[in-house]
């Protein structure tokens, strides 16, 4: 974890002079609860302890002046002639900017340094951190006033509208509201939350990173969106107050979808059973059932890979191995699919062990490198100076 001296010392150097506020804001993952939040379903995400650093002052004139570390590249734009870019880290600054005086907020010109220490491509949402604490730093900075919620709202309309990625809103939801030892049980219709204890006591999460990203997850991702649509508008014709999944039961599935249009069938109960299991994790975490947790996260895995069909050889192999182990409680593939990370509930002592015993395996089996990626579940966005 970065310092606040570090990445202060930093913005001094690229723009001579001292930031007057630093943002934290971190990366997530999720216990449970996949594709369903955009079928209006629950999930059940935390914060992690690697997150997104921004340091701001204001300026006297309406330059906004933007430093990337990762990328060691200046960009300066009229605070009046912000507009999304072809391409870039820039537009998931540029896009809270926008969104921001799209709502009528006053801005002036600023500086804004961005460093982090989220493993990039490892699907710990780092768009979302660097949106929220671009959101948060401009908020205190030129004293906005605005509630949690709505930056991260603001940073999902941001992704949208300037990345041209159409996310849920888990990833900023959780970057923004999350709390240290507790997850999130979020209502992706509504966005009413309560926060459940994750007390893991002689247990730890590992993720696993597969280091592949297979070019059919984007594809994937729409054709499976549109399946639980089709399966939506099957079930509409006899029940018209269904509005989406999260309304459909799998007796109407049965009765509406499952003859005339087997696919959907199948995707669509992946999504009815998936909010059946965040319901679950969230009794096993309030009664310290870890466990019956871990075996939830093997059952949401087989889903995932045999019935949503958005796993891959290598999330499925990383699964399959970690089940000899007693010490593994459970694992899962977590994300979009088709490549990113595994989450594995593993016991303190065997956390070692397992990766200098899966490295070497992985590498043989694939020719790829293995990344292990240690996380505390932590604090959502903190201003630290």
């Amino acid at each position: 974890m970065m310092t606040k001296d570090q990445i202060g010392f930093r913005y001094q150097k690229v723009f001579g002079e001292k930031a007057t506020y630093i943002v934290r804001s971190p990366g997530r993952i999720n216990i449970i609860g996949e594709h369903t939040d955009y079928n209006e379903g629950f999930v059940l995400p935390t914060a992690i302890d690697k997150g997104v650093y921004v340091a701001v002052a204001k300026r006297d004139d309406d330059l906004v002046r933007l430093y990337a570390e990762s990328f060691e590249e200046l960009f300066e734009v009229k605070l009046s002639d912000v507009e999304a870019l072809p391409e870039g880290w820039q537009n998931y600054v540029l896009g809270v900017v926008g969104e921001l005086r799209e709502r009528g907020y006053e801005l002036g010109g600023f500086n804004l340094y961005l460093d982090g220490d989220i493993p990039v491509g490892a699907g710990l949402s780092s768009s979302a951190a660097v949106e929220c604490a671009t959101g948060f730093a401009l908020n205190v900075l030129f004293d906005l006033a605005i509630d949690r919620i709505a930056i991260a709202l603001i940073g999902q309309q941001a992704e949208h509208k300037y990345a041209g990625v159409q996310c849920g809103i888990m990833d900023q939801f959780a970057s923004a509201m999350s709390r240290a030892g507790q997850v999130i049980k979020l209502d992706c219709r509504d966005l009413s939350f309560s926060y459940k204890p994750l007390e893991l006591g002689d247990y730890t999460i590992l993720l696993l990173n597969t280091n592949v990203n297979h070019s059919l997850a984007s594809s994937a991702y729409n054709e499976r969106r549109k399946s639980c649509e089709r399966s939506v508008g099957l079930v509409q014709g006899k029940f018209q107050d269904v509005i989406s999944l999260r309304d459909v039961t799998l007796t109407m599935l049965e009765e509406c979808v499952e003859r005339i249009d087997n696919e959907a069938y199948i995707k669509s109960k992946f999504v009815l059973e998936e909010n059946q299991r965040v319901e679950k994790a969230c009794e096993f975490l309030e009664n310290g059932n870890l466990d019956m947790l871990g075996s939830l996260l093997y059952e949401a895995h087989t889903g995932l890979s045999n019935e949503y069909e958005v796993s891959c050889v290598e999330l499925d192999f990383l699964v399959e191995y970690v089940k000899q182990f007693p010490e593994v409680l459970g694992a899962r593939m977590m994300g979009g699919g088709f490549g990113g990370c595994t989450i594995n509930l593993v016991h303190k002592s065997f956390e070692d062990l397992l990766i200098e015993r899966l490295v070497p395996v992985y590498k043989e089996r694939f020719g790829l490198s293995l990344t292990a990626i240690k996380v505390v579940p932590s604090n959502g966005t903190e201003v630290l100076l």
